[in-house]
């Protein structure tokens, strides 16, 4: 009878195993899916950059790879189940594929929790921000001196063009002069 008792509850606290074994990967599946859908905002509404969003994705899909992979072993389908296991936290089954999760962070970042990170970002773009107003200020001066130099130039060209007229009478003015000098010059000649 003690053997029959052992056995019964083996059995139950088995089928109470698989329950929780299957209900975990079903939460996991939906928490990877959600994981995905919130990246997905986060790069299409520019909250993280397209590089940051690809390093995740790859993230993400590593994820749903050991995900499938405890699902196979779950249901000891696939490689040997003992390789896959020993696989999920050393960086996968082929060999020179790294672990993703074992990246070194960078040193700005490294020890920083989430609030920090966020802190960190936003102090980024307003460094940003006040780079953009400075080099919009810059922009803007040469912009106005750009305009002054355009009306000088206005200036200069309609005084060039007077001198340039005045420059023409005075010449007609002095060939007239000169006509008439030698004309002079010719009746006194012709008279004496």
């Amino acid at each position: 009878i003690t053997q029959t008792g052992e056995k019964k509850k083996n059995l139950f606290l088995s089928l109470q195993l698989n329950v929780i074994i299957r209900s975990s990967l079903q939460n996991l599946r939906e928490k990877i899916d959600q994981l995905k859908d919130l990246l997905l905002r986060a790069v299409s509404t520019h909250q993280i950059t397209q590089l940051e969003g690809d390093r995740r994705q790859n993230l993400v899909d590593d994820l749903l790879t050991r995900q499938r992979q405890l699902q196979a072993s779950y249901k000891n389908e696939g490689p040997e189940p003992d390789v896959i296991r020993s696989s999920l936290m050393t960086g996968g089954v082929k060999r020179g594929v790294t672990n993703p999760w074992l990246l070194e962070e960078s040193e700005e970042t490294r020890g920083l929790g989430f609030d920090d990170l966020r802190q960190q970002q936003r102090r980024i773009i307003e460094e940003q921000d006040a780079g953009l107003d400075a080099l919009s200020s810059i922009i803007s001066r040469q912009k106005q001196m750009g305009q002054e130099i355009g009306n000088e130039l206005d200036e200069q060209n309609e005084i060039i063009d007077d001198l340039t007229n005045l420059v023409e009478n005075t010449d007609e003015k002095l060939r007239n002069q000169t006509r008439h000098v030698k004309m002079v010059d010719k009746k006194s000649t012709s008279c004496g």
